[in-house]
C-alpha cells in the first residue's frame, strides 16, 4: 500500500509539472505587446487629472454642485495651510484612479492570465486577463478590483490593445493633490484602453473614463506615459520621514526637533482630554 500511495504521489507530482511545462510554453510572448523598461508622466503633468489643463480650477471636471463646493473647500483650506482632501499625505493608497497617474514610476509584467502593474511607492495592480466576470463579493479596495481583456485591433495576430474595467473601491479616494473627490458611494465605475502610441512606441496611451455619482457624465482623459528604457527601481516608502500628523479632522506637522506644530495660522491644538494636564 505505501509502494502504491508512492507511485501516486509521484505519477501526481509528475503532472502537475507537466502541466506547469506545457502552461509556460502556451505563453507566446510574440502576441503581447513590448511594454518592458520603465514609464514616466512627462514634466509638469504628474499633478494634473487632465494634463492637457494646469491643475486646480482650469481641471474644469464636470462635477455636481455638491462635489464642486467640496473640491473648492478642499483648496481653499490647502491655501490656508492645510491638505484638504489630499489623503495621501497619511500615506494610505493613491487609490483608482489616482494610482495611474504615476507619482514615480511604473512598469508591466504581463502574463496570459494577469498583467501585473508595479510601482514603486504603492502595491501593485491586478489586471486579471483570463476571462473571468466581477463578483460582487469581492472585498473592497482602494486600487479596486480590474478585469482586462486584450484586443488585436488591427489584426496582424499581435494584441496592441488592454481594455480594463474597475469596480469594487473602498475610500476616500480622490483624482490629484488638490483633493479633487469622487464620490463618497465609492460606487465608481473606471474603464481603460491602453495601447503604444502607433508613430512612437516609447509611449504609452491610457485613455482613462470615470463614471461616479460625484461627476454629472463620465470624464475622460488621455495620460501619457513615457518610456526609459534603463529600469531602475527604488524603494519609497511613504511612513518613512513622513512629517504630517492627522489628529481628528485636522492636519499638523512634525517638527524637525519632534514636537507637534501647527499647519495653519492661529490653528488650536489638539485635545488633550486623555493626558494628564500639568497645573501651573
Amino acid at each position: 500500500m505505501t509502494l502504491l500511495r508512492s507511485a501516486v504521489v509521484a505519477v501526481a507530482g509528475t503532472a502537475a509539472m507537466l502541466v506547469a511545462i506545457s502552461s509556460a510554453a502556451a505563453f507566446d510572448e510574440t502576441k503581447y505587446p513590448d511594454w518592458s523598461g520603465q514609464w514616466k508622466r512627462a514634466p509638469g503633468t504628474v499633478n494634473s487629472w487632465d494634463e492637457t489643463k494646469r491643475p486646480g480650477l482650469a481641471q474644469k471636471p464636470p462635477l455636481t454642485p455638491e462635489y464642486q463646493a467640496i473640491w473648492e473647500a478642499s483648496m481653499a483650506d490647502q491655501a490656508a495651510g492645510g491638505q484638504g482632501l489630499d489623503t495621501r499625505v497619511t500615506c494610505v493608497s493613491n487609490g483608482m484612479p489616482r494610482l495611474m497617474t504615476i507619482l514615480r514610476t511604473m512598469g508591466f509584467v504581463i502574463t496570459p492570465e494577469i498583467t501585473y502593474v508595479m510601482f514603486e511607492n504603492n502595491l501593485p495592480r491586478w489586471i486579471y486577463t483570463d476571462g473571468r466576470e466581477f463578483n460582487p463579493e469581492e472585498e473592497p479596495t482602494y486600487a479596486g478590483y480590474s478585469i482586462g481583456k486584450w484586443l488585436d485591433t488591427n489584426g496582424d495576430g499581435r494584441y496592441d490593445t488592454l481594455e480594463v474595467e474597475t469596480r469594487y473601491f473602498k475610500g476616500p479616494r480622490n483624482y490629484e493633490p488638490s483633493g479633487l473627490p469622487l464620490h463618497a458611494d465609492n460606487q465608481s465605475i473606471i474603464k481603460e484602453r491602453l495601447s503604444l502610441d502607433p508613430a512612437n512606441n516609447d509611449i504609452l496611451r491610457n485613455e482613462i473614463t470615470v463614471v461616479d455619482h460625484a461627476l454629472t457624465r463620465p470624464w475622460t482623459v488621455t495620460k501619457n506615459y513615457h518610456r526609459t528604457r534603463k529600469v531602475e527601481w527604488h524603494e519609497d516608502l511613504c511612513s518613512e520621514s513622513n512629517n504630517h500628523v492627522v489628529i481628528g479632522k485636522e492636519n499638523y506637522f512634525l517638527s524637525a526637533d519632534g514636537f507637534l506644530m501647527p499647519a495653519k495660522k492661529d490653528q488650536p491644538p489638539p485635545d488633550l482630554r486623555y493626558f494628564k494636564q500639568t497645573r501651573k
